[in-house]
């Protein structure tokens, strides 16, 4: 296979006669062999490859050509659809290997019609915006042939209404729905049963290996091959799936379903309604002890409350009340034979997250405007995965742009178990000296001095102004995030777009098509986005990405680090900051004619020993300290491309 792989990246191959613009690169190349290397053997490997390197064709033409039966997961959904919709096709026509695909989503993106049937017949609340999305859902349900939530464009990505018309491993009936035969979620897996190939993302990969929900159980032992895009998102994506959660969203949602079940099965069950409303009320209070503004925490700390253990027991008694009171009508609807396991599970999830004393789990909370949600999280996944991985012969590919950390993958395979995997690391075939300025001004303030905001506002806006907008302004809070978008179109005439306004898909489409705005963004635009051209020439990043301190999981996975004996900043805090840091760098340069100025606002890249570690993981670009000299430089690139701002 190496031959044919070879011949199809080489001069006259398939892909420059089939692909337009095509051009074969060494290191795309090299990343390909090796695939086609460890799927002949049958063995795990790393790879990090730079930005411009071609990896998904680079994965995707050995795979093609292996004949093996592939599982191909990626960071999101907008990427899955990209790779399933755009880069899988053009290869398989260029290769002319017309094997049968499957694009899989998780349940959620899949349309219920039991679900919609029940709550478009017993709308749930009065609300005008709910009631709308509810009967446009129900119209489509009508002409739709996959049930993909996803063809809904018409419809907010967050509408209320979405969680009355999809089920979750929760409210799912399974054969006992009446519409099991019909069911889409089911007709999407069946289809990647018979499929040589099947693109599916993260979230729902460790589902299944978490909660054999997703059609895995019976779909990955019969795949040979298995590969990872964007592996950095793996190790905290794995870690929040191989725990548990319990949330007072799943209560209430349990208690909608009992509520609706009385209305129309069991009306003559007076004390079922009773109870259930009693468990709302309580779920309720137990949200407004804390505060109306989302926060996250330790939840060990916080169940030493004692308004927490009281609001707890009095939930976990009337569960208990409620699961017997259920216990006597079961048999009389498949609706209430659902809740009655459902909220068995419940039952189980919470006593877990009560025994906070347990070693090993991060055990933490988040709280959102109208819920709260408490988690369970093992530390380290590395032995779950390491059998997952070792098992059987399998080929096995984890590959990014950001893996490494000081030129190594330790943290990466030290995380996910793969000490026995091969790693190689390839360059960005990029000229960074020449495409790229990395300017780390001069004497700023220190991140957390009070006088660092404005400072920020000052170096920012002459920069802005001579790259007439075109520019990525990136933030590690929302705090710093809002408050620039208070002052900085105090300060500029150009369009200040702002994260949370409205879709990303949305900011980005306005960002393309005004060609001179600054998009304000945090943690969502750090990664997955590609901008390519005069579009974007100046990204600033506010400071390091270091995790906030308070930040549960890295608490608990600090504090394990020192119990083994190590240094915790240098095993979990600064290799988690440096992927972070060079996700966000790599939006600047998404091709070879691309050209621009990075501009990081903190000084302890040059004035403390470990901004070495995250300057080594940077690419190669020219140096300045000088805003003037990032401002002749953004100057020179309009110059030379006949678009210098007037």
């Amino acid at each position: 296979m190496q031959a044919e792989v070879k011949a199809a990246f080489g001069p006259g191959g398939a892909l420059e006669r089939a692909i337009s613009g095509f051009r074969s690169r060494d290191a795309q190349l090299e990343m390909a062999i090796a695939v086609c290397d460890s799927i002949r053997d049958g063995k795990a490997l790393v790879v990090e490859a730079g930005t411009g390197t071609g990896k998904t064709y680079a994965y995707l033409v050995p795979a093609l050509l292996s004949g093996k039966k592939v599982i191909l997961s990626t960071g999101t959904k907008n990427l899955q659809e990209q790779l399933y919709l755009r880069d899988l096709p053009r290869i398989q026509a260029a290769l002319a290997q017309p094997i049968a695909t499957a694009l899989l989503k998780g349940r959620s993106n899949y349309l219920c019609t039991f679900r919609l049937t029940q709550h478009y017949q017993h709308v749930p609340v009065q609300d005008d915006a709910l009631i709308q999305d509810l009967s446009l859902i129900k119209k489509w349900s009508a002409e739709t042939q996959s049930g993909d939530i996803g063809e809904l464009t018409y419809i907010a990505e967050d509408s209320k209404a979405l969680p009355y018309v999809t089920s979750t491993t929760d409210n799912c009936l399974g054969k006992d729905c009446p519409d099991f035969d019909e069911c889409y979620l089911l007709k999407a897996r069946k289809k990647a049963m018979n499929a040589d190939l099947v693109v599916v993302n993260h979230h729902l990969f460790f589902a299944d290996m978490a909660l054999k929900d997703t059609g895995f159980g019976e779909l990955l032992p019969n795949m040979d091959v298995v590969i990872f895009d964007e592996a950095h998102q793996i190790p905290d994506i794995a870690s929040d799936y191989f725990g548990e959660t319990f949330s007072s969203s799943v209560l209430l949602d349990l208690c909608r379903d009992i509520d609706i079940a009385c209305k129309t099965e069991l009306r003559d069950h007076p004390q079922l309604a009773k109870t259930a409303d009693k468990l709302v009320s309580l779920t309720k209070d137990w949200r407004l002890l804390l505060p109306d503004d989302p926060q996250k925490g330790n939840w060990r700390d916080l169940y030493q409350k004692p308004d927490q253990k009281v609001a707890l027991s009095r939930i976990s008694d009337v569960m208990q009340m409620l699961y017997q009171v259920l216990k006597g009508s079961l048999g009389r609807s498949d609706l209430v034979d659902s809740c009655y396991e459902r909220l068995a599970l419940l039952r189980n999830r919470l006593e877990k997250l009560l025994d906070v004393d347990k070693t090993g789990i991060s055990f933490w909370f988040d709280t959102s405007k109208r819920h709260i949600s408490l988690h369970y999280t093992p530390l380290s996944i590395a032995d779950k995965f390491q059998e997952l991985v070792f098992d059987q012969p399998r080929c096995w590919v984890f590959t990014s742009a950001t893996l490494s950390v000081d030129g190594g993958f330790d943290h990466f395979t030290r995380q996910m178990g793969l000490g026995a995997a091969r790693t190689l690391q390839l360059d960005s075939p990029f000229d960074y000296p020449n495409q790229a300025m990395l300017l780390v001004p001069r004497y700023l303030p220190e991140p957390t001095d009070a006088k660092m905001a404005q400072a920020l506002l000052q170096l920012a806006v002459p920069l802005i102004e001579a790259n007439e907008g075109r520019c990525f302004f990136l933030f590690t809070s929302h705090r710093m995030l809002q408050w620039m978008a208070q002052q900085l179109p105090e300060y500029i005439r150009l369009p200040v777009l702002v994260q949370g306004s409205t879709s990303k898909r949305v900011l980005l489409e306005q960002f393309v098509q005004l060609k001179h705005a600054v998009l304000l963004g945090t943690g969502s635009f750090w990664e997955g986005v590609d901008v390519r051209g005069d579009t974007l020439s100046l990204v600033i990043i506010d400071k390091l990405p270091f995790a906030s301190p308070d930040e549960p999981l890295l608490q608990a996975r600090s504090e394990d680090a020192r119990l083994a004996g190590q240094d915790p900043f240098a095993v979990v805090q600064l290799p988690q900051a440096v992927i972070t840091l060079k996700q966000g760098v790599g939006r600047l340069i998404r091709d070879v004619s691309d050209r621009g100025v990075l501009v990081i606002a903190d000084n302890r890249l040059v004035s403390r020993p470990y901004g070495e570690v995250f300057l080594k993981s940077l690419p190669p670009m020219r140096r300045s300290r000088s805003p003037q000299a990032a401002i002749e430089f953004l100057t020179a690139i309009h110059a030379d491309s006949g678009s210098e701002p007037s």
